[in-house]
């Protein structure tokens, strides 16, 4: 009897500064322990480059993460699990997420995007800034998507597990996630990956 061929894992994050990309190399990290091939993508920038430049952190950010591919279309139609890692921006995602997720178009109206697991962590840069509600408007584009939606929820084994029982959302304040942090992305990741696996064994292909 053949093995089940791995579960294909696509991490597709956007990150100004860093943060959210630390998170993502560990959901990264998660994804390859449960067994994934795993792609680690960032969105498009499309912030003017006068806005990049004014803010050196930035600006190195972006130098130190020019290797990472950009997000395609193609990366989501690859991948049985999809984890996207943004920002909060007002309660919301960032718009080069959001721009990124608006040409999935034609592929969500042909299928493509239904039946695959997705999850979604984020980080703020206040107390309030509203990454619960980030989290669920990810929520809604894979409810319209036809998705499979796994939150680590309260399974999280990590102590005090994540910051939002939806996905890691480290803040307030700026610097790189802590420990617990990034625990909880890997665990996400991991969590993911694992439903993934159930789910296609005992369906026996993708629906």
């Amino acid at each position: 009897m053949e093995s089940a061929a791995p579960v294909k894992a696509a991490v597709i994050y956007y990150s100004a500064t860093g943060t959210v990309h630390s998170l993502a190399l560990a959901a990264v990290e998660g994804a390859e322990k449960a067994g994934a091939q795993v792609r680690l993508r960032q969105v498009p920038e499309t912030a003017p480059e006068a806005a990049i430049e004014a803010r050196p952190d930035w600006a190195r950010h972006r130098g130190a993460t020019a290797d990472v591919p950009e997000a395609v279309v193609g990366d989501l139609d690859w991948a049985d699990v999809v984890l996207f890692g943004t920002p909060t921006r007002f309660g919301h995602v960032s718009a080069q997420l959001k721009a990124f997720i608006d040409t999935t178009g034609p592929l969500v109206f042909a299928g493509g995007l239904a039946d695959k697991v997705y999850s979604a962590f984020t980080a703020a840069d206040t107390a309030h800034g509203g990454p619960g509600s980030t989290l669920l408007t990810l929520g809604n584009v894979f409810y319209h998507w036809g998705g499979i939606i796994v939150p680590p929820g309260c399974t999280d084994p990590a102590p005090h597990g994540s910051a939002n029982p939806f996905g890691p959302a480290p803040g307030p304040g700026q610097g790189p996630p802590g420990d617990v942090d990034l625990e909880a992305a890997r665990y996400q990741a991991w969590r993911a990956v694992t439903t993934a696996a159930a789910l296609n064994s005992g369906r026996g292909q993708p629906v």
